[in-house]
């Protein structure tokens, strides 16, 4: 039987396809966060964002993880309609 071209740590696809998810949030949260017109807000918010994504970067259960994308979709929904609501 001929050995796995892959190294050993090599992703799976699932954990590929959630890890895109994550990355995918993050970059959404920091874009959003950009929006918002305070400096020390701003400077909160990515603090806060980074802090909570380092934090839970070891998560490997599967149901944990997808936990926290809803979580952190609906905290980015928030932000947004805060973001609206304070421009208009």
């Amino acid at each position: 039987m001929a050995a796995s071209r892959l190294p050993p740590a090599a992703l799976t696809l699932k954990q590929f396809m959630r890890r895109q998810q994550v990355l995918l949030l993050y970059r959404k949260i920091l874009r959003a966060i950009r929006q918002v017109p305070s400096d020390s807000d701003r400077k909160y918010l990515q603090d806060w964002a980074r802090e909570e994504f380092k934090r839970n970067k070891s998560a490997t259960e599967e149901d944990t993880i997808r936990m926290m994308i809803t979580q952190g979709n609906m905290q980015l929904k928030e932000l947004e309609r805060t973001l609206a609501l304070a421009n208009s």
